[in-house]
């Protein structure tokens, strides 16, 4: 699977007022009427917990300029609290934190969840998304992070 190149996101949620925040390239569209799209989480990760705590999370689609912010928040054992704290982000009306300067946000709630092996499939509805044309999208490839140029 390494060799399917795929966009890069950050996926968040708050759960028992704690943001948690995770890198995933297992995020795609299922639906466009209505808008759904899944993702697709581990079960043994605490961002699984709070997501399905939740039920409202965000996606920020990333720009090969926010490299250092997947990989940031896509290492294991960082601090819960404060991870958020080097990302220049925003929260939208509905208290979801999205990333700035993300090529594509969404917001989204969940309406099914799927066990599958080790993962959990989870399905949501999108409830808003916005996008830019500024910047060039962040690609995983090989098990790297690379652009599209």
């Amino acid at each position: 699977m390494s060799r399917l190149a795929t966009g890069v996101t950050v996926v968040t949620t708050t759960a028992e007022g704690h943001d948690h925040a995770m890198t995933a390239n297992s995020f795609t569209s299922v639906s466009l009427d209505p808008p759904l799209v899944l993702l697709c989480v581990q079960q043994d990760r605490g961002f699984h917990e709070a997501v399905t705590a939740s039920g409202r999370w965000g996606v920020s689609v990333l720009t090969e300029s926010q490299r250092a912010t997947a990989s940031w928040l896509s290492t294991p054992g960082r601090p819960l609290h404060g991870q958020l704290g080097r990302v220049p982000h925003y929260r939208s009306e509905s208290g979801v934190v999205l990333l700035e300067g993300a090529l594509a946000v969404l917001e989204c709630e969940t309406v099914q969840a799927h066990v599958a092996g080790d993962h959990v499939i989870l399905v949501a509805q999108v409830l808003r998304a916005e996008h830019t044309d500024r910047g060039e999208p962040l690609v995983y490839f090989r098990s790297r992070y690379t652009s599209t140029r």
